[in-house]
């Protein structure tokens, strides 16, 4: 269940005109700012950008960066945009300068279906003027850029019929490719996963845990490693217990020293109107206290105020 929802009685002219009330003279509202855009779906976000240059023939979100700063400017930006754009953003900071950030190459790229990944493509190279492939695959290598790039193609089958007898075949060839040999044939692994629907999956996995009498994830983390194990893990995760995987990305971003702060508002932004109430009470669930309570300990100022209202708390 989604925590931003349509605001009833939309007004993008009224709107428009609060938001450039907020950012005009000296001096900056941004309680204002986060009570118009923080609780507005993406549909009314996009249209109070239109309106606002409309109205004032300027670029709300230029405005908006000259205004504000930090990561409130970043999630404030984020909501000004598809938020599609904010995952090829994700795919393009994770592969830009020096470095790798693997992890949110395959939150972002293992965990889609074929409908968002062409429109992430899609998005990527109108922003960024190359294909997301090209940029994906010159920063990786191994099974695990195998990984990507087949789940980059945006071609798994998404039927929602089940084959019983398949799951049970494809299960077996897992078995024989990981547990059931002298080393790990990650091809086989890359096959299924990548191609598979979610509820064919899904019955695979069941029909796994039967030959081996133990879950595929353990498979996986007994017979991979490094990137390529998370990137299995996500695809398996996503699918048994979609939840519990996003409270997990959201807990890894705040715990220890510091915060992943992209991965923090890339997550908050792309599920806040999809299921975060789901992934509230995973997180309560699987770590013994609130997202919000995190949230409040991690983060301060207008930022912290930001994911509080997309997340459905009060700072």
């Amino acid at each position: 269940m989604a925590t931003v929802k349509p605001a009833a009685g939309f007004n993008a002219e009224k709107d428009a005109e609060a938001l450039r009330k907020a950012m005009k003279g000296l001096g900056t509202d941004e309680q204002a700012i986060i009570d118009v855009m923080c609780y507005r779906s993406w549909e009314q976000r996009l249209a109070i950008v239109k309106e606002f240059k409309t109205m004032f023939g300027k670029d709300l979100i230029k405005e908006l960066k000259s205004e504000l700063k930090g990561h409130f400017e970043d999630i404030l930006v984020g909501l000004c945009r598809d938020p599609i754009y904010y995952q090829a953003r994700g795919i393009k900071k994770a592969v830009k300068g020096a470095g790798t950030d693997e992890d949110a190459l395959v939150e972002i790229i293992c965990t889609k279906t074929n409908a968002e990944m062409e429109l992430i493509k899609k998005c990527y190279k109108e922003e960024f003027g190359k294909e997301a492939e090209e940029d994906v695959a010159g920063d990786c290598s191994g099974h695990f850029k195998r990984l990507l790039v087949s789940s980059l193609q945006a071609n798994r089958n998404e039927s929602p019929n089940v084959d019983a007898a398949l799951a049970q075949e494809e299960a077996q060839k897992l078995f024989d490719a990981g547990e059931g040999k002298l080393g790990t044939d990650e091809s086989a692994f890359n096959r299924v996963l990548a191609t598979r629907s979610p509820q064919q999956l899904a019955a695979t996995f069941e029909a796994y845990a039967k030959i081996a009498h133990y879950d595929i994830k353990r498979t996986i983390e007994h017979e991979t490693s490094g990137h390529l194990k998370d990137g299995y893990l996500a695809v398996v995760k996503s699918i048994e217990a979609p939840a519990d995987y996003w409270a997990e990305r959201l807990y890894k971003s705040m715990k220890g020293m510091g915060t992943d702060d992209d991965t923090l508002v890339r997550v908050v932004l792309s599920r806040c109107e999809v299921d975060m109430e789901n992934i509230k009470t995973a997180f309560m669930k699987n770590y013994g206290k609130s997202l919000a309570k995190m949230i409040k300990d991690d983060c301060s100022g207008d930022y912290k105020k930001a994911l509080f209202a997309l997340i459905g708390d009060k700072a």
